[in-house]
């Protein structure tokens, strides 16, 4: 059995305004109808795989477990890193969590961001370097480059024949992201593969090649993982000793120093979607190389991509050329497509002038649900909320502001001091500043009410919680 490693921490930028640090892109469906995360947890499902091992922070863990109870995928382990330490880390910590139970398992440890359209071929790809592993090598995956591309690093392969079926070859060395000319010559030579950064081995020979290559990473990371302390199902790994490991990737760590590597070639397509003009790419561009989402019009347009994540939010492009256009309701991306890759530099600009769309997402996921400011005042907010069928918000009080609920869809059991009641669709309950209280959602289909503060103080900090079923602080 192969044991997914599921990485999905990151919080990537290029991909603003859909993407940002409190909501990335793995969680976003960018391309289809199905998150990447949730895509890549399916593509490494099914006969031969046992359940993933999922590495992700405490902001997302309850995300997690909701996209992947989802699509009926139940995780073996999800372990919380305090802190992001790169990839070198949180293998080792997935490496160590398995060697508990079998030594022998293979690994087969993965990015949840990627995109592979034909997820069979790649499954076979993945068969075809488990013999291999079995036989200690550490097998990497390198996709066949269909351009010469200098956003990603590559794989120097021993030979430029590359085989009709998957089939481990030997791996000369990792390269890093080259400039133009010298892309240009690698891709010509038909020798070098992009590296994707997935690879299959077997705990014995990750854990040997750590002791071989970074035996400073163990300690730490053998104490954050034998320190750990369970949490509702998640395994949160001690911060202290996670913070004395390294911030290091695993190519630089292990795989670009040790010597037992094979890499198997993949061919049927991949994206990482590094940028903006990636997802238009992997969209399928129409005769012009047009993309529009379905609330997004092009008129005389090429070589665009007009997309609006809001129902109520149209976008028209007339006579754009090369543009890429990305509307969400609180902010707008326009750009010039050959400017993908600097969308990063917008993110930035934004957190210079301390702007909530630099890293804040319009609806902010919490472990019951979500919730979306609708209008903001100087002494009020108009909120819409989402709860999940049997979940509930904590108990707490506010000290600086009172709410009126409005149930509009569903049933709410909402608890007021010593009151409890139930506050049907088109029902109301008021909540004075100081009271004790709590909404719950008693149904089986999601419950939305209509939230409007008053106050001298709106700020998410103004809460003091007394009781808590998702054991937040």
């Amino acid at each position: 059995m192969i044991t997914p490693i599921l990485l999905c921490g990151g919080s990537g930028t290029r991909l603003w305004p859909l993407s940002r640090k409190s909501y990335p892109k793995q969680f976003v469906p960018l391309v289809g109808d199905t998150t990447l995360f949730q895509a890549s947890s399916q593509r490494l499902s099914g006969e031969g795989y046992s359940a993933p091992l999922v590495l992700t922070n405490s902001d997302f863990r309850f995300i997690v477990t909701e996209q992947l109870a989802s699509i009926g995928i139940d995780p073996g382990a999800i372990l919380i890193e305090p802190t992001g330490r790169n990839t070198a880390p949180a293998v080792l910590a997935a490496a160590l969590w398995l060697n508990k139970s079998d030594p022998e398992a293979l690994m087969l440890v993965a990015p949840s961001d990627h995109v592979v359209p034909d997820a069979e071929a790649f499954r076979q790809a993945v068969e075809a370097g488990v013999p291999a592993a079995q036989n200690g090598q550490m097998v990497t995956f390198g996709i066949t480059p269909s351009h010469a591309e200098t956003g990603y690093g590559y794989l120097e392969l021993d030979t430029a024949e590359l085989p009709d079926q998957p089939t481990p070859l030997g791996l000369k060395r990792f390269v890093e992201k080259p400039d133009a000319e010298t892309a240009e010559k690698m891709f010509a030579s038909g020798q070098y593969l992009w590296n994707a950064g997935i690879f299959l081995f077997s705990v014995k020979t990750i854990l040997a090649a750590f002791q071989a290559h970074a035996p400073d990473l163990i300690a730490p990371v053998q104490t954050a993982v034998d320190a750990g302390q369970p949490d509702l199902g998640f395994l949160r790994l001690d911060p202290a000793a996670w913070d004395q490991a390294a911030d290091i990737s695993i190519d630089y760590a292990v795989m670009e120093r040790a010597e037992n590597l094979s890499v198997v070639p993949f061919g049927a397509g991949w994206s990482d979607l590094g940028g903006w003009d990636a997802v238009w790419r992997e969209s399928g561009p129409d005769a012009r190389g047009v993309v529009t989402s379905d609330n997004a019009t092009a008129i005389d347009c090429d070589n665009s991509l007009l997309r609006s994540e809001d129902a109520g939010l149209e976008v028209v492009g007339i006579g754009l050329k090369d543009i890429i256009t990305v509307a969400m309701p609180d902010a707008v991306l326009v750009a010039d497509a050959n400017r993908a890759q600097d969308v990063k530099k917008a993110v930035a600009a934004l957190k210079e002038k301390s702007a909530k769309q630099a890293t804040a997402f319009p609806k902010d996921h919490r472990p019951w649900g979500w919730f979306e400011s609708l209008v903001v005042g100087d002494r009020f907010q108009v909120k819409r909320i989402l709860v999940h069928p049997g979940a509930a918000l904590s108990l707490q009080s506010h000290h600086h502001r009172s709410e009126h609920w409005i149930v509009v869809e569903g049933t709410a059991k909402v608890t007021i001091d010593d009151q409890v009641q139930l506050v049907t669709e088109n029902q109301s309950v008021y909540i004075p500043l100081g009271a004790v209280h709590r909404m719950e959602n008693p149904g089986k289909v999601p419950m939305v009410l209509i939230e409007v503060q008053t106050g001298s103080y709106l700020g998410e900090d103004d809460i003091i919680r007394y009781e808590d079923v998702y054991a937040r602080t």
